[in-house]
């Protein structure tokens, strides 16, 4: 299954924007460079709630699932 890339960078959009800030710089600099898997990940993670998903980019809550560290240490170098 392939996965919409365009649909994955408009949920990207967050309405925290402390989590809109690091998208955007994640959205240049690695998005387009994303495996299909890395792809899967991140569109996955992108259904949590955006507390939530802050919370791990942060670092603040432990990473809810282990096939999301790759993704979400690509944002926290964001």
């Amino acid at each position: 299954m392939t996965i919409d890339r365009g649909r994955v960078r408009w949920q990207c959009r967050r309405a925290l924007l402390e989590l809109d800030l690091v998208f955007t710089r994640f959205l240049e600099r690695d998005f387009d460079a994303l495996s299909e898997r890395q792809l899967a990940d991140l569109d996955d993670l992108l259904r949590c709630e955006d507390h939530e998903l802050w919370g791990m980019v942060n670092g603040s809550l432990a990473c809810a699932k282990d096939e999301w560290k790759e993704i979400l240490a690509l944002l926290q170098q964001s």
